[in-house]
């Protein structure tokens, strides 16, 4: 190494030498793919401590409130409550699974699962559920398995997503993925017996966030990656769960410390000088009158993603929209209550279920007056 290139090494954060050593060794030959995760993990761990105090306050605070609540067993389930939750979720797909790491786009990452009943009638409803984990991190591997098995048992089609994911990848390449699988479902879900014409969408936590841009800006050139003009990024409904719907703010010294965050690992850009771009990455930025309808999900004592931040984008995008937007509070949850099959996962699947059904009964009164 020469000595200008040691003076510039000298002057870097050593957050940016550590992702940027990460992305180095996941671009190596053959088995840079396999490190991908590892830089993500690595990137979280940078990141994650400006959050453990809180969230740990918020965990020991709910303890003994979780301890005396009720579980809730589903009925016909016996003897649900005396399974560890792990297990359950893994039945959950076992059960569930149709195909397997089937390829919506012709990038490695791009791969999907798709979950519904042997005995599915054609035509079913279709929801695509986004994972979540801070944009670092997009694995479909055990998120979302308690929604997405009480949607198969209603007769729906479940599609469950991996994307490509920071540091390695910069943003927008997370959001053109969602689009390539909305795209790849409305042209070819039909051959697993989804409903071309009714497609949904849900995610959880960076999930929610990339869920609900995906349905409030279809057609943003910007996001669409290398998919054809034609294709087709619209949904007919939108769920998210515990998601961040705000990429401007810097109000206080929590929100200031995600926008470093995104600056850093995801966008890799400033925001004071680019603005615009964190600008239309904002769900909250983003509504309009035509947003589909929207059913929003959150834990009262989220310690990561405070429940304010979706209280504050029901109400904007209510006063918004002409389509139904509706909010439900988790009492006594925090962040990630659906990684485990938990009375509140199971909660919040049955309020997902009931407001998806609304829709799709809207939905086919609709077509049938036009059709007349």
């Amino acid at each position: 190494m020469n000595s200008s290139m040691a003076r510039r090494m000298a002057r870097l954060h050593p957050v940016n030498v550590v992702l940027a050593t990460t992305r180095a060794y996941s671009s190596l030959p053959v088995i840079g793919k396999h490190l991908e995760p590892f830089a993500g993990l690595t990137a979280m761990a940078l990141w994650g401590g400006h959050y453990a105090p809180a969230a740990a306050r918020a965990a020991l605070s709910r303890r003994t409130a979780v301890a005396a609540a009720p579980v809730t067993v589903e009925p016909g389930t016996p003897n649900a409550g005396r399974v560890p939750p792990y297990l359950r979720a893994r039945g959950q797909k076992r059960k569930c699974l149709y195909a397997s790491s089937v390829r919506y786009g012709d990038h490695p990452a791009q791969l999907l699962d798709v979950w519904r009943r042997p005995d599915l009638p054609a035509d079913a409803p279709v929801m695509l559920f986004v994972p979540g984990g801070a944009w670092v991190q997009g694995t479909r591997v055990l998120q979302g398995h308690t929604l997405l098995a009480h949607l198969v048992s209603q007769g729906w089609v479940c599609l469950t997503m991996d994307y490509r994911v920071s540091p390695v990848h910069r943003w927008p390449r997370h959001i053109q993925d969602v689009n390539a699988a909305i795209a790849w479902t409305r042209a070819s879900v039909d051959q697993y017996g989804g409903d071309r014409e009714f497609v949904t969408i849900a995610g959880c936590s960076a999930g929610g966030h990339l869920a609900a841009l995906a349905a409030l800006t279809p057609g943003d050139p910007s996001f669409r990656g290398e998919l054809a003009d034609d294709a087709d990024t619209s949904v007919d409904a939108v769920v998210g769960i515990y998601g961040r719907y705000d990429w401007e703010d810097r109000s206080t010294p929590t929100r200031r410390n995600f926008q470093g965050f995104l600056e850093r690992v995801v966008v890799r850009r400033s925001q004071v000088r680019h603005p615009e771009v964190f600008a239309a990455a904002s769900p909250m930025a983003r509504m309009t009158a035509d947003a589909p309808p929207f059913f929003l999900i959150h834990g009262e004592h989220d310690a990561i993603i405070p429940v304010d931040e979706a209280r504050k984008f029901h109400a904007a995008l209510s006063a918004v929209s002409r389509n139904p937007v509706q909010y439900s509070e988790i009492p006594r949850a925090g962040h990630a209550f659906d990684l485990v099959d938990s009375s509140h996962a199971r909660r919040a699947a049955v309020e997902i279920s009931r407001f998806l059904t609304d829709v799709r009964d809207r939905h086919r009164q609709r077509h049938a007056v036009a059709a007349v």
